[in-house]
Order: C-alpha cells, then structure tokens, then sequence
C-alpha cells in the first residue's frame, strides 16, 4: 500500500494492519488454515503465512509491526539545509547553466551531507518533502524561431518517414495499422 506520494502508510492504516496481525495470531491459537484467515482479513495468503512464522518464532505478540524498514537518510532538518543550498542555483555549485537535475542534486548531496544517494532515491526524495517537477514556463531567450520552423519543415517529415513499420510483438513503441 503505497501512495505516489512515496509514503507508505498512514498512522491509521498502519494501526489497522497491526490489528489484522493481531487478529490472525489469535486465530493461530484456534489452529485455523491460513487461506481461511487470509479470506476472513481480507488479505493475501502470503502476508498470513508470513505472520504464521513469525508467530511460530515469537510468539503471540511477534507479528506486530518493527515499524518502517529504514529512517529517511536525509530527515527534515538536513532536507532544509539542501533547499537552501538548491536555491543558491547550479553556478554556485560550479555548473555553467541554471538546469538542476538529479545528478547534479545527488552530486550536491554528496558533498554536502557526505550520504550517497541513488539517481532514483534523488527523484523520490524532493516528492516526499512535497515538491513537484517543474517545466518552464517560457522558452529561452535564445530561441531560433526561424530555425525552429525549417527543422520542423525540413528534418522531421525526413526523420519520421525513416521510421520502419514492425510487426506487432513486444514493443509498445509502435501500434499496428488495424487499430
């Protein structure tokens, strides 16, 4: 149960989920079948048979939650530092234009914080302290309109009819004619 967000679960669902564990280690007392519990909860027979081992190890309080797997590496406080150091701009961190992308961001948090972040673990961290990816609103001032119009009129319709018709099979790039 996750959430685009890249949270994960609410305090209230993981409270209901703790009462559901609790719930099947009662039942587990009683002797009752995994699949029977799993359609009673509402839940996959898998996460019961999880719960039952842990039980087994632990006991009738072990298939309570540990809570989350991992605190977030770059907590609030730090993150704040990180703003403050974005806002400063890529020139102030040496790059010549004004793009930040995630590279440049893990670059940034690597010397900064000294924490070695993935280019995946970059893009989920900003959506998790409640930013958004954004385009530019206006296009740049060096623009060639001009340049623009001759490639769409000139290159493209050359590039695009270069393109090779393929059999539907496994790419999902192309669509056959029928449809």
């Amino acid at each position: 149960m996750r959430y685009p967000q890249g949270g994960g679960l609410t305090a209230e669902r993981q409270h209901l989920r703790e009462e559901l564990r609790l719930q099947a280690a009662e039942r587990f007392t009683q002797g009752e079948a995994s699949s029977v519990i799993a359609g009673d909860l509402r839940v996959s027979v898998r996460s019961v048979q999880h719960w039952r081992r842990m039980w087994d190890e632990g006991g009738l309080r072990a298939p309570q939650s540990q809570g989350p797997a991992s605190l977030p590496r770059l907590s609030q406080k730090p993150f704040a530092q990180l703003e403050a150091e974005l806002a400063k701009g890529p020139a102030a961190h040496g790059w010549e234009d004004q793009r930040w992308t995630l590279s440049r961001v893990k670059t940034v948090i690597g010397r900064r914080f000294r924490l070695a972040y993935t280019v995946q673990g970059v893009r989920k961290l900003p959506v998790r302290n409640g930013w958004s990816c954004q385009v530019s609103a206006r296009r740049a001032i060096e623009r060639d309109e001009e340049a623009v119009a001759g490639w769409v009129k000139g290159v493209w319709p050359c590039a695009e009819g270069s393109r090779q018709r393929v059999e539907p099979g496994w790419s999902s790039r192309t669509k056959p004619d029928s449809l």
